[in-house]
C-alpha cells in the first residue's frame, strides 16, 4: 500500500474550499456563482459551507465553471463525507473519555446548543485545536494517570486530565508570590493549626492566602465521575506551584493530610513532575517521603511514639489533639492507619465536609 492511500488527514476539507479559492483568485462573487451553477445564493452559500451534497448534475455546472472534470467534483465530495464520518467517530470516542455532564454541571463548560458543538466546547476548555493536540499537550498527565491504576479503582484518563486542568485555570485565578521554599515551609504550622476551624470557607481562604505568600496556588476542584484522585503537586512554572485538592473523601482528617502531603512533595522533590494521589497507590518511594513528611508536620515523631500508646478513649484522643493544635479528626485517622483503631471507630470524631449545589 502507497503513502498517499494511507494518508488519512485529522481534519476536512469541504469542496467547497476549493470552491472559494477558484472564486476569489477569479474574482468572482457568490451571487455571480450562484446563477453560473443554476442554484440560488443561499443554495451556493450551502454549497460552500459544505451544508449541500454535490449531486452529479451540480458537478457538470460545476465543470463547466470552475473547470477539473465531473469526476474530480464528485470524488472531493465523497472523500468529504468519508472523512466527517470518520472523524465524527474520533471525536465521539474522545468525548466518551471526559465526563462532559459533570463538566457542565461544575460549571467547568456552558451548555452547548447541540451535542455537535461539544466538541468545539471541550477543545476550548482544554486551550487546544485538535484532538491529536489534545492527546500531545496532555501526554505526560495521561501517563500518570496510567500508572496510578489499581484493582481498586480504574481511573478514566480523560476524566482525571480534566480535574486537572480546571485546577490550573483556577489556580491561574490567584494571584501568587514567587516560590519561596523555606518561607512555605515555615508556614505549614500556622497551617496546622487551621485544620481545628470547622468550616471550609473560613479555613480555605486562609489556606489560599498563606500558601500564595509562598508562590503556591491551592485549589480545591470537586473530582468528576471517573476521576479518584484525592490532590496532585506540579509547578506550573518554576517560580509558581500547585498544589490540588478534591475533597475526595469529605473527611477532615483525608483533606489535611493529603495537603500535607502534597505539601511535602513540593519541598522534596523534582519542580518538573506531577504528583496525582491515589488512596491506595501510594508505594513509590517519592509517595512514602511525602507520606512522612505530612506525618511529621501534623503528628512529630516524639508526640507520635505517644500516640501509639495512648488511652483509647474520646478524652485522651481529644486533649492530645487538643495539645499539639490539630483537629481530633487527624489523631483517629492517624490511628486507623496504624492499625491500632477499626476504620469505624471514633469516625464522630471526624469532622464531615459536603459539597455545596
Amino acid at each position: 500500500m502507497d503513502n498517499a492511500s494511507q494518508f488519512r488527514p485529522n481534519w476536512v476539507s469541504a469542496p467547497g474550499d476549493t470552491m472559494i479559492d477558484i472564486l476569489e483568485e477569479r474574482g468572482v462573487s457568490i451571487d455571480s456563482f450562484a446563477t453560473a451553477i443554476d442554484q440560488s445564493p443561499e443554495q451556493a452559500k450551502a454549497l460552500l459551507e459544505g451544508r449541500a451534497t454535490v449531486t452529479i448534475k451540480l458537478a457538470r455546472h460545476l465543470a463547466n465553471f470552475l473547470g477539473a472534470s465531473v469526476e474530480f467534483w464528485i470524488s472531493r465530495d465523497h472523500q468529504y463525507r468519508d472523512d466527517i464520518s470518520r472523524l465524527g467517530q474520533t471525536d465521539q470516542n474522545w468525548l466518551s473519555q471526559l465526563p462532559i455532564g459533570d463538566m457542565i454541571n461544575f460549571g467547568w463548560l456552558n451548555p452547548v446548543p447541540h451535542p455537535s458543538k461539544e466538541v468545539e466546547a471541550c477543545l476550548e476548555f482544554f486551550d487546544v485545536p485538535s484532538i491529536p493536540a489534545w492527546h500531545l499537550k496532555y501526554d505526560d498527565w495521561q501517563k500518570q494517570v496510567s500508572l496510578k491504576d489499581s484493582p481498586t479503582f480504574h481511573s478514566s484518563s480523560g476524566a482525571t486530565v480534566a480535574w486537572l486542568r480546571q485546577g490550573q485555570l483556577e489556580a491561574q485565578q490567584i494571584k501568587c508570590s514567587t516560590w519561596n521554599s523555606s518561607g512555605f515551609q515555615d508556614s505549614l504550622a500556622a497551617i496546622r493549626s487551621l485544620t481545628r476551624t470547622k468550616a471550609p470557607q473560613v479555613f480555605l481562604p486562609q489556606l489560599q492566602q498563606i500558601c500564595a505568600e509562598n508562590g503556591v496556588a491551592v485549589a480545591v476542584v470537586r473530582s468528576p465521575t471517573g476521576c479518584h484522585a484525592s490532590g496532585a503537586a506540579m509547578f506550573m512554572q518554576p517560580d509558581r506551584a500547585l498544589v490540588l485538592l478534591s475533597f475526595r473523601y469529605l473527611t477532615d482528617d483525608h483533606f489535611w493530610f493529603t495537603f500535607f502531603h502534597e505539601a511535602g512533595h513540593l519541598v522534596l522533590h523534582e519542580k518538573t513532575e506531577l504528583f496525582l494521589e491515589y488512596s491506595d497507590t501510594n508505594e513509590a518511594l517519592e509517595e512514602q517521603q511525602a507520606n512522612d513528611y505530612a506525618q511529621n508536620i501534623l503528628i512529630p515523631k516524639t508526640s507520635y511514639t505517644k500516640l501509639m500508646s495512648l488511652p483509647l478513649n474520646r478524652r485522651a484522643l481529644v486533649k492530645f489533639a487538643r495539645d499539639l493544635d490539630i483537629s481530633p479528626g487527624i489523631v483517629v485517622g492517624q490511628l486507623q492507619h496504624s492499625g491500632r483503631l477499626g476504620y469505624h471507630q471514633f469516625n464522630y470524631l471526624k469532622r464531615n465536609f459536603q459539597w455545596s449545589e
